[in-house]
């Protein structure tokens, strides 16, 4: 190609690079406009999710509060009832406890008794004897009057003592339903007759809560008589902002509705100088009290998402402007760099495929040592105990048949040679184990492990007398011969690295590990292992602190840590308290099925 013709494709990219950003333009623009209205329907939602989780909290607290005055006041009266003849000490010790923390909202809690009108006297006349000395009854024209003769003011508005409640009709008829049900109730919603001297705009609609007193001692000579009533009178609007000001804040306003008078009553109000959101729907919840029903409806200010920005389509649209030019200027840069990224990805594909090969180049020569390690395996058990066996073979015979006919010297020659090649056999044995221990086939049957057990236990009688006890052993699944090995290794141990001055003593023994696992166990009296040690025990060719006197190769728990390894278990050492070490493995009861299909690489 001509140098005059390389600029033609030009046009047609920018072209390509104009349309292709004009499109993402569109499409960002587009998207933004979804975006906004998206976000603004979604910001309803969670408002209105928002004022349904607090009107349930909300709600909770309301009738967790209302149990609590109910359980109080019942400890209350029970304690009144209590007293043989209640005096004014008496209900002052009572009551003691009894403040505006205990009763949010509370005005005062009063001990009210019934009598009718020809009893006026006597009732005062009993009740300044029993100790409140300054009470007057001051009766209205009922025909049974409900006097406080005792009360304990929970706010500063005075005492309510000698007055007649017979005068509300809400209080009375409250009074009645707690004495026929023997249980606390909470009146009707009205003004408290304690603040009727306040200006009206002061009197906020209340409510009281009345528990029956009946006499419960039984050195009382009314035990069992009705007494009359605790009756605790609250502000409905006091007791409605204690409880919701922490949970309502400026986020939500709140009314407590009685629905006992006909038309629903807004009992309290509390709404925060926070302008209502219009567009939140108000939720409303019943709440159980006493024998009552209220309900609650909350409603959601401004501020009910204090982590949500307002004018979310606003927000969307600056964003979406935003990005849709970060896309703008991304796109053009796409479109004039395509050429170089695909070079990039040929020149990292190429170098990936490069390393591929050198890396299983790398594996095809690790298998090709492994593959060497085995054959030097064979030929050490071919080549190296075939001789080892004819020179131990002519050691026995010159000490059969020529060892009286020695002198000293050549007797001691003739015994160090026999130890040297005993010494190499051990060697080369367990240099062939530890060779194959990873890579023979494995079989997968039921294996005795009790039996393998006691059958080592009488073939190693021969080495040392031992105290050996061989416990509950399962059977498992696994390979025997392989088995048999790590449990005549650790037997093994347990005897030669006892000290020559004390008797060998041997537990062996499983327990299940969950999970269909045991953990078996070899506890010795041995030398003991040091705790820095511990973790090295494992490894081929190590011989730790204080085993120097002791012959090995270091071989054997490395034999036994790759068996048990290749039947999915795990081995370790602890300290035995009785002195020396516990060694342990697991096992799989069962073994996986890919386990018993290995086969030598």
């Amino acid at each position: 190609m001509t140098p005059s013709a390389t600029p033609a494709p030009r046009p047609t990219g920018v072209r390509r690079s104009v349309v292709a950003v004009v499109l993402v333009a569109l499409v960002g623009l587009s998207g933004t406009a979804l975006s906004a209205l998206a976000l603004r329907n979604a910001e309803d939602d969670r408002n209105n999710r928002a004022v349904g989780q607090r009107t349930t909290i909300i709600a909770q607290a309301i009738s967790a509060e209302v149990d609590r005055y109910t359980a109080s006041l019942l400890d209350l009266a029970a304690a009144v009832g209590a007293q043989s003849s209640l005096e004014a000490a008496e209900f002052t010790a009572i009551t003691a406890a009894v403040d505006r923390e205990r009763f949010p909202g509370g005005t005062g809690l009063a001990m009210v008794v019934p009598t009718p009108t020809s009893g006026v006297a006597a009732l005062q006349a009993r009740w300044r004897q029993l100790g409140a000395t300054r009470l007057t009854l001051r009766p209205n024209g009922a025909a049974t009057h409900r006097f406080a003769v005792l009360d304990k003011g929970l706010d500063d508005t005075g005492s309510v003592a000698g007055l007649d409640l017979s005068r509300s009709p809400q209080a009375v008829e409250a009074m009645d339903a707690a004495e026929a049900g023997r249980r606390v109730t909470v009146s009707r919603t009205y003004r408290l007759l304690k603040d009727s001297d306040r200006p009206f705009e002061e009197r906020q609609l209340s409510f009281v809560f009345v528990a029956p007193v009946f006499a419960t001692s039984p050195a009382a000579a009314d035990n069992g008589r009705f007494r009359g009533w605790l009756v605790l009178g609250v502000r409905g609007g006091d007791f409605l902002s204690e409880i919701v000001a922490d949970s309502a804040g400026v986020r939500v306003a709140v009314t407590l509705l009685d629905d006992g008078s006909g038309d629903p009553l807004p009992l309290a109000v509390w709404k925060p100088e926070i302008p209502l959101d219009s567009g939140v729907e108000p939720h409303e919840a019943p709440v159980e009290v006493a024998q009552r029903s209220w309900t609650l409806r909350v409603e959601g200010t401004t501020r009910l998402l204090t982590d949500t920005v307002q004018s979310f389509d606003e927000l969307a649209w600056l964003v979406g402007i935003v990005l849709t030019a970060l896309l703008v200027a991304l796109t053009g840069t796409i479109a004039t760099s395509r050429n170089r990224a695909l070079r990039r990805v040929d020149e990292a594909t190429a170098a990936l495929r490069t390393d591929i090969a050198r890396r299983e180049e790398v594996e095809h020569r690790l298998r090709q040592r492994e593959t060497e390690l085995v054959g030097f395996a064979g030929v050490v058990a071919h080549d190296l105990r075939s001789p080892l066996a004819r020179i131990m073979g002519y050691a026995d015979f010159l000490q059969e048949e020529a060892y009286d006919r020695l002198d000293d010297m050549q007797r001691d020659f003739l015994t160090r040679l026999r130890k040297g090649a005993d010494h190499m056999r051990v060697l080369i044995d367990d240099l062939l184990d530890y060779a194959t221990a990873e890579n023979r086939t494995m079989a997968n049957v039921p294996v005795d492990l009790h039996r393998l057990a006691e059958e080592i236990t009488r073939e190693r009688s021969g080495d040392r007398p031992a105290d050996v006890v061989v416990g509950e052993l399962p059977t498992i699944h696994g390979d025997p011969t392989l088995l048999r090995q790590v449990l005549d290794n650790l037997i093994g141990n347990a005897i030669k690295y006892t000290p020559a001055d004390r008797e060998p003593r041997i537990r062996i023994g499983c327990r299940p590990e969950g999970e269909g696992r045991w953990r078996c166990e070899v506890s010795d009296n041995g030398i003991g292992i040091p705790e820095r040690d511990r973790g090295a025990v494992f490894d081929a060719f190590t011989r730790v602190g204080g085993s120097e006197n002791f012959p090995g190769t270091g071989l054997g728990l490395a034999i036994v840590h790759r068996i048990i390894e290749r039947h999915d278990g795990r081995v370790g050492v602890d300290a035995n308290p009785e002195g020396g070490s516990v060694f342990w493995f697991t096992v799989p009861a069962e073994m996986p099925s890919r386990t018993s299909q290995e086969q030598m690489s």
